[in-house]
C-alpha cells in the first residue's frame, strides 16, 4: 500500500509531506547532540580559564564528569528505545499525521517497508518516502483497514453515480452493489460513514427500484 490522502467528505485531500523529513532534519541537527557537546565544551572551558589562585577541586570535576556521563548514556537509551520502537513497526500498516510547508494537515497511510535511522532520529519508509517517528499517528489493525476500505469503495460509487433525478437502469448494479456494501456492515463499520451518504445511498436505492421493479416480489404476488 503506497501514500494515500485523508478522505473527508467523499474526496481524498491531497499530501505534500516531503517538507516533513526536511523539517525534521532541520530540528535533528540543532537538538541531537546539542545538550551534551555544550555540556563539554563548558567544562573544558571551565578547566581552561579557571582561577589559578582558587582552583576547582577535583571532587568537582569527578562530580562534573558524572553528571556528563549520566546525561550521554540518557541520550544512547532514549536513541536506542525509539530504533527498537521504530522496528517494531515494520511491516505495519501505520497512520502519520504530516504538516506540510503551508502548515496543512494531512494523513498518510500505508506500509512500513523500512527503518532509517540517521542523526539519532528514527524514519519509517511509506510508500518510497520517509516519515519521521515522530508524525506517527496510530497502527491500524485489520478490523480499522477492512472498514476503511469499505468506506471508500462505498463513497467512491457514489461519487460516480450521476443525480438521483438522472438515474438510469444502466446504473443498477452500482446501485445495489451499494446496498450490498451497506447491508453487510455492522455497526463500527457503518460509523465510517456519514449521514449524508447513508441517506444519498437509501434515495438511490429507493428510485431504482421505481425505475426497474423487483421481479421476484412481482412473481411471489402473482402466485399468491
Amino acid at each position: 500500500m503506497g501514500v494515500v490522502q485523508e478522505v473527508k467528505d467523499g474526496k481524498f485531500v491531497d499530501n505534500t509531506s516531503a517538507e516533513s523529513l526536511a523539517k525534521d532534519k532541520v530540528k535533528k541537527t540543532g537538538n541531537s547532540s546539542l545538550d551534551k557537546d555544550a555540556f563539554l565544551q563548558l567544562l573544558v572551558a571551565q578547566m581552561k580559564y579557571q582561577d589559578p589562585l582558587e582552583p576547582t577541586s577535583n571532587t568537582e570535576y569527578i562530580s562534573q564528569f558524572a553528571t556528563f556521563s549520566e546525561l550521554e548514556q540518557m541520550q544512547n537509551m532514549s536513541a536506542t528505545l525509539e530504533l527498537s520502537r521504530a522496528s517494531s513497526l515494520v511491516g505495519q500498516t501505520v497512520l502519520m499525521k504530516v504538516t506540510d510547508s503551508s502548515g496543512r494537515e494531512t494523513t498518510v497511510q500505508g506500509n512500513v517497508d523500512y527503518v532509517s535511522y540517521e542523526g539519532g532520529k528514527a524514519y519509517l519508509s511509506i510508500g518510497g518516502e520517509l516519515y519521521s517517528l515522530d508524525d506517527l499517528d496510530k497502527v491500524a489493525d485489520r478490523k480499522y483497514l477492512d472498514a476503511y476500505a469499505l468506506a471508500a469503495e462505498f463513497v467512491d460509487i457514489i461519487m460516480k453515480l450521476p443525480e438521483v433525478g438522472m438515474l438510469t437502469a444502466d446504473e443498477k448494479e452500482k446501485v445495489d452493489r451499494l446496498a450490498e456494501i451497506y447491508g453487510g456492515m455492522d455497526d463500527y463499520q457503518k460509523s465510517f460513514l456519514t449521514d449524508d451518504y447513508i441517506d444519498k445511498m437509501e434515495e438511490y436505492v429507493k428510485r431504482m427500484e421505481e425505475i426497474v421493479p423487483n421481479t421476484d416480489g412481482d412473481d411471489e404476488s402473482g402466485k399468491s
